[in-house]
């Protein structure tokens, strides 16, 4: 980070204060020392914290979290810089000037202006107007614009002038404060209490988000209170009154004891809920603890699945190779070696040759992706029907067309020849047909039998269905047919039985010692398997009435509780819908009544305004009109007395020369006939002159003190109304006529 130093007053130290970001830029005196500083200092100013704004996350703006950040930093794509500044390495100024006084060494004559004394570092002065002038670069520009580079010329032609600066020019700048630093507006509050007044809106400010809002029942049973208070306030008796102290004592005693009462619900409310929640507590441990067991059983009895099915799977592959190894040990049982035969490999299409096993290391689809066509036409349907407008009829429609036999002639008789290829056809396939029955039978194998499948059962014969009121010849057909079933099973169990006599007789003697024990046996287990019986029925009726009872129970109690739990949030809602209906109600007559209020203050404000303007108007034609009075009059007596000037004058000279003539032929009586005319014709009108104009003045004066007393009254009324502006109009003008 670059420093600046600060211009202070002798006698106190110099300040430093950071260095802005583009200064390498826009500050002459800001030094770069190469081309690698200077592109340092691009990327830093490119990459610095002004260009970076936060971007909130809306839905993660109140997240806490640290893989979900509430915003992000994006980078400003717009770039301060103007597109007319130069963003070039300034130190190529310096091989400018080592070329300029190179060309001023070689042709001393065409750059008149570069001399040594010119390079002085002062920024201010004379010198101050090459530091905003854009850098002159001769390796970029073709030809000087204020410069005009010539060859060596001849002593007789004319030296050429530098050009004329131009009178403006438009300089980059950049300041110290941003446009929103430098705002004027002044700062307002969200809201205006009015003094006296104790708002019920501002009872709801300290409630935030989580803690009061959105609104419940707890909080509209607290304003409920607040509301109650207040009228409870206002029915107190007044402190002023002596006699009403005691009165006052007894009621504020009792609110006491209300509060206390009304607390001391409040606690046990809150130890009953946080002994709720201990209780809770244990059970939500025990839950999160199963579903931690859960899904640990869950993930052990998936690995072990896994497990099962790779083993299966390479019990199964095993099986398979082991199945296929004896397959083909079985195929050559006396372990005869043959030899590969190439023609039938060849002439067998399901050989190895055309069909390779994939387990032997062959894969015909190996280097199958190169053989894919890529085609634009092939991957949407509009490239379909334009590949398929662009192919011939012939293609997409053909014709086929029945080949004529050369076998036949034009009326469709067999010719001489392919009536004897036939006939010959005919004896050839019968004297194969007596070879292969001449040829001796193939042995059959010597370790494979032929299974023979048993004969197929016939279908089961089906009655077709009876017509409607048949049922009881139905029933009276398929009794009979159970019953001549049963017969027809009688009779295989006597025929059964008379086969196996000799059977049956050597058991009945084996076991005639064992009847006894059997006969107690059998009785027990008959016993036995009847109390089962009817345990099971009994427990099978108790089950039914339990479950019958249960369900019933459970249907109405939900039903019950469907309907409870429904009513109290309707009440619920219903308050809580009321509450925000009061105060929306209440806040909007406030807020009527504020702006009524400042809509008055407002319209009187502008009646004061506009008065004040009409005054002001007023005054200044007045005083227009008698400054133009003044000026008209001064100049009307300058020029009537520049014009009776010069007529005495002319007068005068013309009197001299009368008076000059006459005083050479004139007499004594003459002398004093004409003094006496000039007392009479001059002295006397001028006495009543400078009288008229003293009495004229002196009524004028009169007026002048009137209309200068009106000013100042006025002017007065003016300051007093912009010192009191809430005083209403009637009074001023009132009071203005009364100082008039």
């Amino acid at each position: 980070m670059s420093r600046t130093l600060t211009q202070v007053p002798p006698g106190q130290a110099p300040r430093y204060r950071a260095g802005r970001s583009y200064d390498f830029l826009y500050d002459p005196v800001y030094t770069l020392s190469s081309e690698k500083d200077h592109a340092h200092a691009t990327i830093q100013a490119h990459m610095s914290h002004d260009r970076v704004q936060k971007v909130p996350e809306f839905p993660r703006m109140f997240s806490e979290l640290v893989h979900q950040p509430r915003f992000t930093l994006r980078l400003q794509l717009k770039d301060p810089v103007p597109q007319f500044i130069n963003r070039q390495w300034r130190g190529r100024e310096e091989q400018r000037l080592n070329t300029l006084r190179q060309l001023n060494v070689s042709q001393p004559s065409s750059l008149p202006f570069v001399r040594g004394d010119a390079d002085n570092g002062d920024v201010s002065g004379r010198n101050r107007y090459k530091f905003f002038e854009r850098p002159l670069i001769p390796f970029t520009y073709q030809t000087a614009p204020n410069v005009l580079l010539g060859v060596s010329r001849t002593e007789d032609t004319p030296r050429p002038q530098r050009a004329v600066p131009p009178l403006m020019r438009t300089v980059g700048m950049q300041t110290d404060y941003r446009d929103s630093e430098a705002q004027t507006d002044p700062y307002s509050p969200e809201f205006v209490v009015r003094p006296g007044s104790v708002p019920e809106v501002l009872m709801l400010a300290n409630l935030t988000w989580g803690r009061g809002l959105p609104a419940g029942l707890a909080e509209v049973e607290m304003i409920e209170r607040a509301r109650e208070k207040r009228v409870w306030e206002a029915t107190l008796p007044p402190l002023s009154d002596p006699s009403q102290l005691e009165k006052r004592r007894k009621m504020m005693d009792e609110q006491e004891r209300k509060e206390w009462a009304f607390r001391e619900q409040e606690i046990e409310k809150l130890q009953a809920t946080r002994l709720e929640v201990l209780k809770k507590l244990p059970q939500k441990r025990n839950e999160a603890q199963k579903e931690l067991d859960t899904k640990r059983i869950d993930t052990k009895w998936t690995k072990l699945q896994n497990e099962k099915e790779e083993r299966v799977q390479r019990i199964r592959k095993e099986y398979i190779k082991a199945f296929r190894k004896l397959s083909q040990k079985m195929g050559n049982v006396e372990e005869k070696l043959e030899r590969r035969d190439v023609i039938r490999d060849y002439t067998d299409y399901s050989s190895q040759t055309y069909a390779p096993l994939s387990r032997i290391g062959h894969f015909p689809d190996r280097l199958s992706e190169q053989f894919i066509v890529k085609s634009p036409f092939l991957t949407s349907y509009q490239g379909l029907l334009d590949l398929e407008a662009s192919l011939p009829d012939f293609v997409t429609q053909p014709r086929i067309r029945a080949t004529k036999s050369k076998s036949t002639t034009k009326d469709g008789f067999l010719k001489r020849q392919a009536l004897l290829e036939r006939q010959m056809l005919q004896v050839h396939e019968a004297l194969l047909e007596k070879k292969k029955k001449s040829q001796q039978k193939e042995k059959p194998l010597r370790f494979l039998q032929k299974v023979e499948k048993p004969v197929p059962r016939p279908a089961t014969p089906r009655v077709p269905e009876p017509p409607e009121g048949d049922e009881e010849k139905e029933l009276a057909v398929i009794f009979l047919q159970k019953l001549i079933r049963g017969r027809a099973v009688q009779n295989m169990m006597f025929e059964g039985k008379e086969k196996r006599l000799e059977l049956i007789r050597e058991l009945r003697t084996t076991h005639a010692l064992q009847a006894e024990g059997q006969l107690l046996k059998k009785e027990e287990k008959e016993a036995t398997l009847a109390l089962q019986r009817q345990r099971e029925l009994n427990e099978h009726k108790s089950s039914i009435e339990d479950e019958q009872l249960s369900r019933l129970e459970g249907e109405v109690l939900s039903d019950m509780f469907d309907f409870l739990y429904k009513e109290l949030v309707r009440l619920q809602e219903e308050r809580r819908i009321h509450a925000f209906a009061m105060l929306a109600e209440r806040h909007r007559r406030i807020r009527e009544a504020e702006e009524s209020g400042r809509r008055q203050v407002e319209e009187r404000r502008r009646r004061e305004e506009d008065e004040i303007f009409r005054q002001v108007v007023n005054i200044h034609q007045s005083t227009v009109n008698s400054y133009l009075e003044d000026i008209i009059l001064s100049t009307t007596i300058d020029t009537a007395e520049d014009q009776a000037r010069e007529e005495i004058q002319r007068k005068a000279q013309e009197i001299n020369d009368i008076a000059y003539q006459m005083e050479c032929s004139r007499t004594r009586l003459q002398s004093e006939e004409i003094v006496a005319e000039l007392v009479y014709s001059f002295l006397i009108p001028e006495i009543q002159k400078k009288s008229v104009r003293e009495r004229v003045r002196n009524s004028q004066r009169r007026h002048l003190q009137a209309a200068h007393r009106v000013i100042h009254s006025d002017t007065e009324t003016l300051l007093n109304e912009t010192a009191h502006p809430a005083q209403p109009p009637d009074e001023r003008y009132s009071r203005s006529r009364e100082t008039e």
